[in-house]
Order: structure tokens, then C-alpha cells, then sequence
């Protein structure tokens, strides 16, 4: 093969490693569907049938000689008879609803009003016991192939450490092979918070190419509810929220992940509800070893999907990337290494 042909596709695959750690993924929801109005009228009136002439000349004949007496008060038919409900009857909510189409989704935790604190907004998201499950520290490194077939073009690094309530998170990637050689490329992510009973409380993600920080960021103002992506204004923040970095880490935390959920998720590149879908339970085999996984899928017009492994704290050991083109990237661990000091012990 010609050299030339050769550092042309070297420079392909090290360009394409990019979009690993900026995925764009679309979610399409439905929108509401129209209410339903039901109006109950009276039943339609009946009208008596007719007499026979002999009955109604009888008729005639005792009214005259009878004494008359006033007719009893008419009582109406009720409209509509029910036996007794046995549940109570919810009240409506006073006051008209405008939520959007992706506020109204399933499990989608309520935006906690402006001045909420941080553990008050997160507190319902996970029993307290949650946080535990995630070890004090740890790394994970994965081998980054194109496509399906184990074409490598790179590796990663995950590393945390939680300390006093406060975690972070790094992930540095990058190209390996022939594609180090003419095309080299640098990725640093980073996302630092706080540990609560919830699971992971962002208040900083940052973007690093050739060490520099991008424009690719997110600030988390949990005291005011308020996220700040990029250059873009102030958002309003919903309880659980994520960064694309954290959100790896915090869906083993979630109660009830294996029915899905709604996890809002700062991309450093926007601010969105990313739905959760469970695929199953599948065993993976990978170079750190054979797993048992939960599978997640994060489906839009680019599509994440992810294997979590039960009896590693439900740690990402496999993370799929399939963007708008249908270009396939996959990250599958290779190493696994935990530390759990004594004083998580649930």
C-alpha cells in the first residue's frame, strides 16, 4: 500500500477518536398527547307508551270522582351512580401545567425553586446506602477500537478518588498505533463535586486539549439551580444532574437503574434529559476479565450504550459510541484496579 494512502488513513481514524468524549446524542421524545374531555348530560327522555282507549275512558272516569291531591315533588335521575371508590380520589393540582416534552418523562426528578441547596435537591435520588457502592478509589483503562472488530486506534484511562466528601474524576485518551505516529492526540476530561447520599453532585467539568482548557465545560451553581455550559447563558438545573464525565460513574448509584431512568447531563456542548434504557443482563468477556453486565442504551440520533458489571460496583467495563454517521468507537477495559478503604463498609 502506498505510503501516502496510509498516513491518509492514520489521519482519518486519529480525527475520528475525537468524537469518543464529545458524543451528540439526540433524544427524540414524543410529544403530549391532547387531553380527553368527557361531558356527562341526562339521559334522553322517554316518552310513556300509549294506553288502550277502554284504559284511558277508566282512567278518565276515577279522576273526576277522586278527590284530587297534589302530585309528589319530581325527583330527577341521577346523571351518573358509582359504587364507592375504594381508593381516595386524588385532587387536582391548582393552577395551569406548561411543563415541555422532555421535563414530563418518566422518573425525571422535579428542578428543586431557585436558593434549594444541593443535598435537599438530591436527596431523593438514592438511598443512603447508594454512595457506598462506589470505591474510594480506583482506574480503569480501556483499549479504544474503530468499529467492531478490535481495530484499535487508542487507549484510556479512568481514574477517581473520594476523600472528606469530595470526589474526582479524570479520563485521559489517547491514540495509539500508527495513529500516534502521524496523528497525535491528547484528550484530558475532568469532573470534580462533592459524594452525598444521592451519588455524585458535579460542580465542575473541564475539557483539556494539549493540557489547555476548551470552551467544552460546565459550571453546576446547585446553591442558585443554575448550570452553565460553555459561553451559553444560565440554565435552570434539575436535581441529579450530570456532567459527561460523571454520569459513567453515578448510574450505578441510581435506585431502580434496571427499570431506566432520566438523567439531566452537561456535555460541556449542552445541557439536555438523556433517557435510560435497559437492554438486559448480558456476560461480557473482556481483556480484564468475564463479567456479569447490566446493559444501558442512550439512543437518539447518536447512540451510547453502556455494560455495567455487577460485581465490580457497576463500573462502565464496556462503553459504545455509535455517531450520526453510524461510525462505531468502543472502549472495553482492559484493567480494573479498586481500593475500598474501611471506613465504607455500609
Amino acid at each position: 500500500m502506498p505510503i501516502v494512502l496510509i498516513l491518509a488513513f492514520a489521519a482519518s481514524l486519529g480525527m475520528h477518536a475525537l468524537v469518543l468524549f464529545g458524543p451528540d446524542i439526540d433524544l427524540s421524545t414524543a410529544s403530549e398527547p391532547p387531553p380527553l374531555l368527557a361531558e356527562l348530560m341526562p339521559p334522553p327522555a322517554t316518552e310513556p307508551p300509549p294506553e288502550a282507549p277502554q284504559k284511558r275512558a277508566a282512567t278518565a272516569a276515577r279522576s273526576r270522582t277522586a278527590k284530587r291531591k297534589p302530585p309528589p315533588p319530581a325527583t330527577r335521575p341521577p346523571i351518573l351512580s358509582v359504587p364507592d371508590s375504594p381508593a381516595p380520589i386524588p385532587e387536582a393540582e391548582s393552577g395551569p401545567t406548561t411543563e415541555s416534552a422532555a421535563d414530563g418523562l418518566d422518573r425525571l426528578p422535579p428542578a428543586a425553586p431557585p436558593g434549594a441547596s444541593a443535598r435537599s435537591a438530591q436527596t431523593e435520588l438514592a438511598t443512603p446506602a447508594a454512595a457506598w457502592r462506589l470505591p474510594a478509589r480506583g482506574m480503569i483503562r480501556y483499549r479504544v477500537d474503530r468499529g467492531d472488530q478490535g481495530f484499535e486506534i487508542g487507549r484510556s484511562t479512568h481514574d477517581w478518588d473520594i476523600a472528606d466528601g469530595a470526589y474526582r474524576i479524570t479520563a485521559v485518551t489517547e491514540t495509539s498505533g500508527l495513529v500516534a505516529i502521524f496523528k497525535p492526540l491528547r484528550i484530558e476530561l475532568e469532573s470534580r463535586g462533592r459524594l452525598t447520599a444521592a451519588g455524585l453532585v458535579p460542580e465542575r467539568f473541564v475539557t483539556r486539549r494539549k493540557g489547555l482548557e476548551t470552551a467544552e465545560q460546565a459550571d453546576f451553581d446547585w446553591t442558585q439551580m443554575q448550570v452553565r455550559v460553555g459561553k451559553r447563558a444560565p440554565q435552570t438545573l434539575n436535581a441529579g444532574a450530570q456532567d459527561l464525565l460523571s454520569f459513567h460513574y453515578q448510574l450505578g448509584l441510581l435506585p431502580e437503574l434496571a427499570s431506566g431512568t432520566v438523567v439531566p447531563i452537561a456535555t460541556g456542548k449542552k445541557y439536555e434529559q438523556y433517557r435510560i434504557e435497559v437492554v438486559g443482563d448480558e456476560d461480557l468477556q473482556t481483556p480484564a476479565g468475564r463479567f456479569r453486565c447490566l446493559h444501558l442504551r442512550v439512543p437518539g440520533v447518536a447512540t451510547t450504550e453502556l455494560w455495567l458489571a455487577y460485581d465490580r460496583s457497576l463500573l462502565p467495563v464496556k462503553i459504545q459510541h455509535v455517531d450520526r454517521d453510524g461510525a462505531i468507537y468502543v472502549q472495553t477495559a482492559t484493567v480494573i484496579e479498586t481500593v475500598i478503604t474501611p471506613n465504607q463498609e455500609p
